[in-house]
């Protein structure tokens, strides 16, 4: 089976086995959604093996696990109308393809410069920010203390973070800086997500703040990772988390 025709295989496969997910009792639900994520990791990994190394299996392979668990979780979420949900599947299935295609020039790409490496950067960020949102929104829609909301939105953006930021250079094993600067930005969204545990927002704003300094702070470590990080580049970024705020301030309902 060649590289594509596998690719195309394990996204409708994973495809259908979300729909089976949704068909299991509400009591199960959240281990048929781990079991599924497990089960995600394994077709990427054969869907990968080509060109995959041993310490991509912690570098590449995980970024469609995170993708399939967060819309997972989300679709669980999502009010029982046939078309909305079909629609979730279909862009779960072109996501997932467009994934294994990321994945794979990441793999291809180790050692030398490629054409599509660029652009499989930008789709990669794309994706990181989804899965933000996607998983911030569910963890918020639970209502949980705020201390839960704060180690929940840290377990899921560590391994995020860490992958993208590793996708920067692909360096052929996990180096101190690397997880220093993931944990750092990933503190920083754990204090966020619990203050804003604290607001009366909606879950949708709260989700759209974490996304938002998700975000920010992923591009000022990926331009200083490149070596990048110009004035100019941090004064844009800083423009967007002034923007940020000020949102925060206009739709607080107590302003």
């Amino acid at each position: 089976m060649r590289r594509r025709e596998k690719f195309i295989f394990a996204s409708i496969i994973l495809t259908l086995s979300l729909l089976g997910v949704q068909y299991i009792s509400l009591d199960q639900r959240y281990i048929a959604i781990a079991i599924f994520t497990i089960f995600t990791y394994f077709i990427s990994t054969w869907a990968l093996s080509d060109d995959l190394q041993l310490h991509e299996r912690l570098t590449v392979v995980p970024f469609p696990s995170l993708y399939a668990a967060s819309v997972a979780l989300f679709y669980f979420l999502l009010p029982g109308n046939f078309l909305s949900q079909l629609a979730i599947l279909g862009l779960f299935g072109v996501g997932m393809y467009a994934l294994f295609l990321t994945s794979n020039i990441y793999s291809v790409a180790k050692g030398r410069t490629i054409q599509l490496f660029h652009a499989a950067q930008a789709i990669g960020s794309i994706f990181g920010v989804l899965i933000s949102l996607l998983f911030s929104n569910t963890i918020f829609s639970l209502k949980l203390p705020f201390y839960l909301n704060g180690l929940l939105v840290g377990l899921v953006h560590f391994p995020l973070i860490f992958l993208l930021l590793w996708s920067v250079r692909l360096e052929s094993k996990v180096t101190k800086e690397l997880v220093n600067f993931s944990l750092i930005l990933n503190l920083v969204l754990i204090e966020l997500a619990m203050v804003l545990s604290f607001f009366p927002m909606t879950v949708w704003y709260s989700s759209l703040f974490i996304m938002s300094f998700f975000y920010i702070g992923l591009g000022l470590m990926q331009s200083f990772i490149r070596g990048r990080l110009f004035i100019r580049t941090f004064v844009e970024y800083s423009l967007v988390a002034i923007f940020v705020g000020l949102m925060f301030i206009l739709i607080f309902p107590y302003k």
